[in-house]
């Protein structure tokens, strides 16, 4: 049954998944601009889950500040002001709890206090855009309208347009964009991935490496050559890829970036698909260590821990999940089955019924709520046999709403509908045993005649 559970949510989150890579990963920016952060992407210094993304100052989390190739200019920034930084640094641990509403208020609070704070509007766009606040255009327009030349913030609008399906807008947003900027790797590493996007692969291919001769060390144009040989299934050379950014290929080759969350996402993906479980487990555990923000591979890890019934560990990694994304359909249908298996009926059924509020259509949560009340002692408000007849119904609309092809899901829920219906059953046939002994008991020799008399009706009709 977690099998059948498993291979159903899966199927959801590879396409969110999918989605995500396709517009890169984005986390909220640094305090300072006076001492630029190192070239390569850098990672939170969060060890856990539990512990908050934080930046040095001088530094952003997870992009860098510095251009991304020589000749990019670098005019004057203005710096952040003494009034802005407290706000500031308070909202990057805000944003490092998955509080994002309290780091939505800081950050505003930063740039009302500093409005030239274009660090602040870039760290604004990326809150309002996990949550889907569609202001978070106009924060990354005002951060590159402060400093023409800041990449975070222009990579980052075109990217929130190619994610909202505007790819042709994208497309002329950064074409425009490298016309005046042509010895940005980062243009040209975006572009290259809006390309891969429209399914462009051979623009995407040859951008990405024309980012690679600003920059041979630019990571994030090495992934998305990986990425794009991934979606035009090119599975061995997206691994090689891969390969020379998290491993390298000797001690004359090192790793160009061997810390980057965004390629063992993608690398944990093919492996996946490779059914090789054990070793994508370590690398979606490496990114959620790294990066405890980056929805996808918490839902992923969490769901590989709960194919295995580990629903302990696999619940804070879908609770923390959902602050940074509270509408994931995923995490909340796997929180849900965590719940059930826990003993927690009703928190369960709070996020089944939140699932099909959303979604009413979505098919897996009623096979959870099959299993839900099949198995759990009790259910608040539900008698035993209310609750068997519940789960009937639950499995038998499973059963006609599932893909057809699904023949193993299928024979799996007719075992249960089995089951269920044999319970109810069997709870009926006690409640009606029990009724005459109960009247005989309470010595009215009225009531247990009555009781009699009731009890053999079924059998007289026959």
């Amino acid at each position: 049954m977690r099998d059948l559970a498993m291979r159903n949510t899966l199927g959801v989150i590879f396409v969110a998944a999918a989605v995500t890579l396709g517009g890169g990963l984005q986390a909220c920016g640094g305090a300072s601009a006076q001492k630029p952060g190192p070239a390569a992407i850098p990672t939170s210094s969060a060890t856990s889950p539990g512990e908050p993304v934080t930046s040095p100052t001088g530094q952003q989390v997870a992009v860098s500040d510095l251009p991304s190739s020589a000749g990019v200019p670098t005019n004057e920034r203005p710096k952040l002001n003494d009034a802005a930084k407290s706000s500031y640094m308070q909202a990057l641990d805000a944003f490092g709890r998955g509080d994002l509403a309290g780091a939505k208020a800081l950050f505003t609070d930063a740039v009302s206090k500093d409005p030239q704070a274009y660090q602040a509007h870039y760290s604004l766009g990326v809150v309002l855009e996990r949550m889907r606040d569609p202001q978070a255009l106009s924060e990354y327009r005002q951060a590159f309208t402060i400093v023409p030349d800041y990449e975070p913030a222009l990579t980052a609008y075109a990217m929130a347009l190619a994610r909202g399906g505007k790819l042709g807008e994208a497309d002329q947003f950064l074409t425009e964009r490298r016309a005046k900027m042509p010895k940005s790797a980062a243009i040209a590493a975006a572009l290259a991935e809006v390309k891969s996007m429209q399914r462009d692969s051979a623009s995407a291919q040859q951008l990405a490496q024309e980012a690679l001769k600003l920059n041979p060390n630019y990571a994030p144009a090495m992934v998305t050559l990986a990425r794009d040989h991934y979606r035009n299934r090119r599975l061995d050379l997206a691994k090689y890829a891969l390969q020379a950014i998290l491993d390298g290929f000797g001690p004359d080759n090192p790793p160009r970036d061997k810390g980057n969350v965004e390629a063992r996402l993608l690398r944990s993906l093919i492996l996946r698909e490779e059914s090789k479980r054990a070793a994508a487990i370590v690398e979606l555990e490496k990114v959620v260590q790294a990066r405890p923000d980056i929805v996808d591979a918490a839902v992923l890890l969490g769901s590989y821990y709960l194919e295995s019934g580990n629903a302990d560990k696999a619940s804070p990694l879908l609770q923390r999940a959902l602050l940074y994304d509270k509408d994931n359909m995923v995490a909340h249908l796997n929180l849900g089955d965590c719940d059930r298996l826990l003993g927690k009926v009703d928190d369960a059924r709070k996020e089944f019924s939140w699932v099909l509020a959303k979604d009413p259509n979505q098919v897996q949560v009623y096979y959870n709520l099959g299993l839900l009340y099949l198995f759990s002692p009790s259910v608040p408000g539900m008698t035993p046999v209310a609750q068997a007849d519940a789960a009937i119904q639950a499995f038998e609309k499973y059963k006609d709403q599932r893909p057809r092809t699904s023949t193993t899901e299928g024979g799996d829920v007719e075992q249960l509908l089995t089951q269920a219906k044999a319970k109810k059953g069997a709870l009926e046939a006690n409640a009606t045993a029990a009724t005459p002994a109960a009247a005989v008991s309470s010595g009215s020799p009225a009531a247990a005649a009555a009781a009699a008399s009731s009890a053999a009706t079924p059998a007289s009709s026959k």
